[in-house]
Formats: structure tokens, C-alpha cells, sequence
């Protein structure tokens, strides 16, 4: 089957939709490590010691490289901490470590400048590099935003001429948190916004003839993330631009929540082959961040990769380009150098542009839309929140005790189950009865053949195989839930299904590309008006090859999040199940639930945005990340940011709804949303009257009133 409107996605921002295949970059020199081109996938983290604490700086990056970091990232937030850079670099060097160094780059011009002639890359941010963030809204008019474009132009161009003069690579890291209110008047608290914050100085670097460029487009929030790397790789593409590009979700948290949500993002990405470098941020020792990145690089080392050179963006020897209206057919083009001249000050690209191509289709990859499916029951479909299903046919079935690994917990004593925040729906028994009364709320899924034979059919419901289901003539007056695949879609038998309101599907995929699989399945149900439920299924294994295999038990979490958190993020699927009969029952439900938290799809939990760490922070952020969240972890559905100064401060936590941000030696300013509430509170009280302010707006429970 063709899915035409989906034709015109193809080539937009990634080289395929229906299989992996890497979209090539320029080779970008950092040091002695090459990234983009054929290179692999780099992995790096970032310090969190003072960097003017030179032994420690060099004893952690010791500790990072080891761990697998093939960068290190260094903040130098003023001259100071800029020179010492080189004491840090010559320690390394002496100790026998060549690993390229990083210096993070904010607000300060005359730091990049000074680190430029030391280390081998620097990392700006557009939104503080030139501009300010004051969170005040200007009307611009063409002519006053061409001057400020020029201001930053001149402002900008003596760091680009000494990394020119000392070869030094450049990444231009833009964050949703932290966009100019210039940018933010012009395009708002977008994607968009998020692209030509970077594209301004990607024009200006290449209109002053420096390509070696890195950029990324970070977001705490997975779906923005997403969002925002595809409109880049679009627009670079219409630009005939192909710089290599840094993933990462910003802020991700500590432990499991920070691990899924990175992989949401970030697996996503990789999936369609975008990607040259990765940084994990999780608030915890930066040396744990880079086992996360290799394992999610990993998986596509010995994927097969389909490089069709049409469909690369390249980079041509002496394209001159003009004016407002910019077409490049990167088809026609052909990798010959590096010398590619844009006039800045006459460029701009119509923010509508970009995405005019796909705005007619059914399915927009900038945008967020749910896939309209029927609601069943007032329980699946709909505006109903994605379901969760739990394989417990290998378990004891004679011990009502085992429901608490899926979320119900018996108590002997009263004879009744209490649910927890995180219950599963449905919960799949196979062939296996059980020996006690399920909770009344729990879904009990047999097979077909099993559940035919069943006295009672209250709240079990059938699975089907698709000839099972159209074959067989008793159906539950309920639900059906039917197994199907993405070639069962393209078969005579899928034409002869008896379609109604109790139909769900089950979408399964056995191929190597796996998330391509089921995403073109979804396609062919939107083509063909079909709005019935899907719930996603993926099998993971650290046995049986035939199934999705698992290196080691810990990547269950990575894969799943990739898997059936890139179909969530673009709305697909009404439910997921992941099976995995090798990883622990709990371990299954926590993992399937924070997928759902990760993409915005289920709330179950409190979620905390907090950032990894750096020489700037002015807190312990790992100790104090737990003291806020042993206080309000029962908050379902709250965000609180917890940032360690100004510049992962109010911007960077745009999407929570209450802040602890530091802001000096001892103090914290609380935050509702962007608006400051309390300024430099001391830290002994700042818990208290965080708390204090979510209370006052009605948003507090009290722990013990928690049922």
C-alpha cells in the first residue's frame, strides 16, 4: 500500500521513514576525534567540579574518559576560569589523556574568546551569547531587527575569527529555556524559535567562511526536543547545509526518570538516523552519564545503513546565496569542500516555509497531534490516557500477593486491593486461570481459545490472533483485542475484518527497525480513515534472539523508551505493552509508566526538572534533588524544576510550575512558573517555603491523606 500524503515527509528530515539510515554530516575536527561524516557516534559529558579546583577538574575528566566520554565539557563562566582551562589541559596531557576539551560558554564574549586559543572546541548559547533574557516582550519592526541582528553579528565575529585562527570547532547549543526575548518576540516559545535562535549564527559563521560547526537544540521537555532537531535538519537541508548535530534532552533528572526520558528523546532521534554525538544530562556524577549514551549509541553500530546521496543534504564548493527566498536541491549537490558563503544580512527564511510541505498530509512531524481513534467503554481510545498491559502468565497465580508488581496491593488483613499511582489495565494471562479474585478494575486478557472455555467473562476480555478473530464467530460484547502487523494490514484477510466498536488492535513488529515498522503501520490506518484503538506491543529479550535482544538487563529501560516513546511522541498509540519476561515484573511497570510520563501522554507522578551539575552550581543538586523530592514526590502531576544557578534558571525550566534556583553561596530564589515569588532565601528554609508556596495555591496534599 502507498501512503501518499506521507510520501512528502520523506527526505524532509531524515533519509528514510521506512528503515535506519544515518543522515550524513559534515566531518566536523575536534582535537583528535573527528565527528559527523562516516565517524561514529561520539559520546561526551560535562564536568561538575569548580573548574578553578584544577586537580579535581582533572581527576573527574580522568574518571569521565574512562567511563567511555570521548569529549569533556568544561564551564568557563569568566576569564578567570577560561585561562585555567590550560592548567587543566597540560595535567591531562602530562597524565597521558588526549581527550579533546569543551569550554561551556554563557553570557560571557571575552571567556569564549580566551578559551577559543586553548581548548578544542566552545560551546555558545545564542540565546545569551549577544542577547539578554529579561522575560520582556518587544515589538520589532524589519528594520530594527536586521540592526540587532548586526549588533550580534559584530558582537560575534571576533570569536569566530579565533577559532579560525586556531582551528578550534564550535557547537552552537540553542535551549528551549533559554531563547532571547528577541527570538521569543519574533517566533514565541517555539520550535521554531529554537531553530533561527541557532541558524542567525550558523549564517553568520558560514558569511565570515567557518564551518567547523556542532549544533543542538535542547529541550527538557522530549517532544520539543524532537520537534525542534527535525525542523533544524529541514531547514538546514533548504539552507544546503549538513552540520553534525549534538542530541540531548536538557534537565532530564536523576535515575530512572532522567534515563527514560533521555532515551524518549534521544532514541527518537537516532532512530530516523539523526545524531553525531550524544550527551546523557542526568543530576548525577557526570562518569554515569556516559554508559546511558553508549548503550543508546550502540544499537546501531551493526544496523545496515541505506545511504541514498539524493537525499543527503551536501555542501557545495561556491554557493552564494541572497535575498529572502532560499531553494537548495541538495539532490544537485555534491560534497567538494567547504566553501559555502551566505550574506547574512540579506538572508531570512519564512518561518511558514519550513513546514508547508507537510501541512496538507495527514501526519506533521513539527507538531504534536494525537491519531483520532474511537473511545471505547470510556476506557481506551479517545481522550482516554494510553493503557498499560502486563504479561503475568509465568507467574504464581495462586498468591493474590503477586498483583503488587503490577500496581495492586492485597491486604490479607481487609481482604481488598489498594491501587497504587501506578496500576496497570490490563494484565495478560495467557492460557494460565488463576485462583483468587482480581481487583474489579484490573482487565484480564486470555487468549482466544482459553477464554471461550472461561464461566465466568466478567471483565476478561479475548486476544486474537487476525485469523482467529475473523474466522471465529463469538466476539466479546466489550473489547476484542485483535494482534496485527504491519504486513497483516496490506493482506486480503485484514479486508475481511468485522469492524466495530469493541475492536482494538494490537500492533506487533518483529523487524529489525522495529519502530519504522510500526510507525508505517500507523500511517496505513490513518490513510485509511481507520480509528480504531492501538495498543503497541514490543518484545525484549536477553535469551531469544528472534525477539528484540537486550545486551544486558539495564538497557530494557533504553530500548523500550526508544521504541515506544518515538511513536508517543507523534502521538501514536492509545496503549503499550511491553514484554519482557526476562526483566522483573516492576521493573516492566515503572518502565512502561515513566515512558508515558516522559512523553506527556500519562501523568502518574511528580516530575522533577533538574539539571546535571556544573562548575557554576552553587548547590549540591544531587543531595538536595532528594530532599525536595522526599517531600513532594506525592504530588502527582506537579513539575518542579531544581536548577543550580541563573543560567539553567528561570528559562531553562520553562515547562515546571515551581522553581528552586541558586543564586548565590547559601540562597535560593523560588520561582511560580517564570515569575520569581522569593529572592535569595536562605537554603536551611528554602524546602519549607517552596512548600509554602505551592500550598498557598492550593496545589499541596498532605502526604498521609494519600490513599
Amino acid at each position: 500500500m502507498i501512503n501518499k500524503p506521507f510520501d512528502a515527509l520523506k527526505g524532509k528530515y531524515c533519509n528514510s521513514l521506512d528503515t535506519y539510515s544515518r543522515f550524513l554530516t559534515r566531518e566536523v575536527t575536534i582535537g583528535n576525534i573527528a565527528m559527523g561524516g562516516q565517524n561514529p557516534i561520539r559520546i561526551q559529558s560535562m564536568t561538575t567540579t569548580d573548574t578553578m579546583d584544577t586537580m579535581a577538574t582533572v581527576e573527574q575528566s580522568i574518571r569521565m574518559v574512562d567511563a567511555g566520554c570521548e569529549y569533556i565539557r568544561i564551564t568557563a563562566p569568566s576569564i578567570k576560569e577560561a585561562k585555567n582551562l590550560a592548567l587543566i589541559k597540560k595535567e591531562l596531557r602530562a597524565r597521558g589523556y588526549q581527550v579533546p576539551l569543551i569550554a561551556d560558554i554563557h553570557f560571557t564574549p571575552n571567556a569564549a574568546e580566551e578559551a577559543a586559543r586553548i581548548v578544542e572546541k566552545v560551546r555558545i548559547n545564542p540565546g545569551n551569547y549577544a542577547d539578554k533574557k529579561r522575560f520582556e516582550n518587544f515589538e520589532y519592526t524589519e528594520t530594527e531587527y536586521q540592526a540587532e541582528l548586526e549588533r550580534i553579528y559584530k558582537k560575534f565575529t571576533p570569536l569566530v575569527k579565533v577559532c579560525k585562527e586556531y582551528g578550534t570547532a564550535m557547537r552552537i547549543g540553542t535551549n528551549h529555556g533559554s531563547l532571547s526575548d528577541r527570538i521569543m518576540s519574533h517566533y514565541g516559545d517555539t520550535p521554531r524559535g529554537m531553530v533561527e535562535s541557532a541558524m542567525e549564527f550558523m549564517r553568520m559563521c558560514e558569511s565570515l567562511n567557518y564551518y567547523n560547526l556542532v549544533v543542538s537544540m535542547k529541550s527538557s521537555n522530549p517532544q520539543v526536543m524532537v520537534q525542534a532537531y527535525r525542523l533544524l535538519v529541514e531547514t538546514m537541508v533548504k539552507e544546503g547545509m549538513n552540520y553534525p548535530l549534538h542530541l540531548g534532552v536538557t534537565e532530564a533528572g536523576d535515575g530512572e526518570d532522567g534515563r527514560i526520558k533521555s532515551a524518549v528523546g534521544i532514541g527518537a532521534l537516532l532512530e530516523d538516523g539523526l545524531g553525531d554525538t550524544i550527551r546523557v544530562s542526568l543530576t548525577e556524577d557526570p562518569e554515569f552519564e556516559a554508559p546511558v549514551a553508549l548503550a543508546l549509541a550502540g544499537r546501531y553500530k551493526w544496523r545496515t545503513e541505506s545511504v541514498d546521496g539524493g537525499q543527503l543534504p551536501v555542501v557545495g564548493s561556491e554557493l552564494s546565496v541572497g535575498g529572502s527566498q532560499l531553494s537548495v536541491d541538495s539532490s544537485q549537490l555534491s560534497v567538494v569542500g567547504s566553501q559555502l558563503a551566505v550574506d547574512s544580512s540579506q538572508l531570512s527564511v519564512d518561518s511558514k516555509g519550513a513546514q508547508e510541505n507537510v501541512l496538507s498530509a495527514s501526519h506533521n512531524p513539527y507538531e504534536y497531534q494525537k491519531r483520532h481513534t474511537a473511545e471505547l467503554n470510556t476506557f481506551i481510545g479517545g481522550h482516554q490516557v494510553p493503557r498499560v498491559v502486563i504479561d503475568i502468565s509465568d507467574k504464581n497465580l495462586k498468591d493474590p500477593a503477586i498483583l503488587g508488581d503490577v500496581g495492586y496491593l492485597y491486604s490479607t488483613l481487609l481482604d481488598k486491593y489498594n491501587m497504587a499511582e501506578q496500576s496497570c489495565d490490563f494484565v495478560y494471562l495467557a492460557d494460565q486461570l488463576p485462583s483468587f479474585s482480581f481487583p474489579g478494575n484490573l482487565k484480564q486478557l486470555y487468549n482466544y481459545s482459553t477464554w471461550k472455555t472461561l464461566s465466568n467473562k466478567s471483565n476478561c476480555h479475548p486476544f486474537y490472533s487476525l485469523s482467529e478473530f475473523v474466522s471465529s464467530k463469538e466476539h466479546d460484547s466489550a473489547l476484542n483485542l485483535v494482534s496485527i502487523s504491519n504486513q497483516d494490514i496490506d493482506s486480503e484477510l485484514f479486508k475481511e475484518l468485522p469492524l466495530d466498536n469493541t475492536l482494538v488492535f494490537v500492533l506487533e513488529t518483529n523487524a529489525v527497525c522495529g519502530m519504522q515498522d510500526q510507525r508505517n503501520a500507523f500511517f496505513k490506518l490513518v490513510e485509511m480513515g481507520l480509528d480504531v484503538p492501538v495498543i503497541i506491543k514490543r518484545e525484549y529479550s536477553l535469551k531469544d534472539q528472534s525477539k528484540t535482544f537486550l545486551p544486558n538487563d539495564t538497557d530494557f529501560q533504553l530500548y523500550a523508551a526508544t521504541d515506544l516513546g518515538a511513536l508517543l511522541l507523534d502521538g501514536f498509540g492509545d496503549g503499550i505493552w511491553a514484554d519482557a519476561s526476562d526483566i522483573s515484573t516492576k521493573n516492566v511497570l515503572s518502565t512502561s509508566f515513566g515512558i508515558l510520563q516522559a512523553t506527556r501522554s500519562r501523568i502518574s507522578k511528580t516530575e522533577y526538572i533538574s539539571c546535571p551539575s556544573c562548575g557554576r552550581t552553587l548547590f549540591d543538586l544531587q543531595i538536595t534533588t532528594q530532599m525536595i523530592r522526599s517531600r513532594t514526590d506525592h504530588l502527582k502531576g506537579l513539575k518542579i524544576g531544581i536548577m543550580g544557578c541563573i543560567v539553567n534558571g528561570p528559562g531553562e525550566m520553562a515547562d515546571a510550575d515551581y522553581g528552586y534556583v541558586g543564586t548565590g553561596p547559601g540562597k535560593i530564589t523560588l520561582y511560580r512558573g517564570r515569575e520569581v515569588v522569593k529572592k535569595n532565601v536562605d537554603s536551611e528554609n528554602a524546602l519549607d517555603e517552596l512548600i509554602g508556596i505551592i500550598r498557598g495555591d492550593g496545589n499541596w496534599i498532605e502526604p498521609e491523606s494519600i490513599n
